[in-house]
């Protein structure tokens, strides 16, 4: 079953949340996991791999939009808006998106961060709801108190 966690963050802003995720990636890299961004749409998707490139000067996230033609087939980071698509991976999905994909089974791991922002708040609580209620197992990780 796909373990749940919840990353609630002090911030308020996409941007916030965007550099919080590029954090996930590289620990998540460091233990070799296949990650899925998903993002609202192609516009977000492409403004975020922009962010990953540039973050941090010393940072290097091998990443891809996901179904670009340039892609490698094996790159360990895809950013993906479609919800019809979760492309190859299947260990951790770090769900940027207001929704909560159909595919989110599939991978080991699914990740939500939330900001302290109303329309971020409403959808992520609704995503909690329906996991917490469907018997996943959800964790929070309330980074206010860190």
């Amino acid at each position: 079953m796909t373990q749940v966690d919840f990353y609630v963050l002090a911030g308020q802003t996409r941007r916030e949340q965007w550099l919080f995720a590029c954090r996930l990636l590289e620990k998540a890299l460091e233990k070799n996991n296949q990650v899925l961004l998903l993002t609202d749409n192609e516009e977000h998707a492409q403004k975020l791999d922009e962010m990953i490139w540039t973050y941090r000067p010393d940072a290097f996230i091998p990443h891809a939009l996901l179904g670009a033609t340039d892609a490698p087939a094996d790159c360990a980071v895809s950013i993906g808006w479609q919800q019809d698509n979760p492309g190859h991976h299947h260990d951790l999905i770090i769900n940027l998106s207001q929704h909560l994909p159909p595919f989110f089974s599939r991978f080991e791991r699914y990740v939500s961060v939330v900001v302290q922002h109303d329309h971020v708040l409403d959808y992520t609580r609704n995503h909690y709801k329906f996991l917490k209620d469907r018997g996943y197992p959800v964790n929070t990780v309330d980074m206010r108190l860190r």
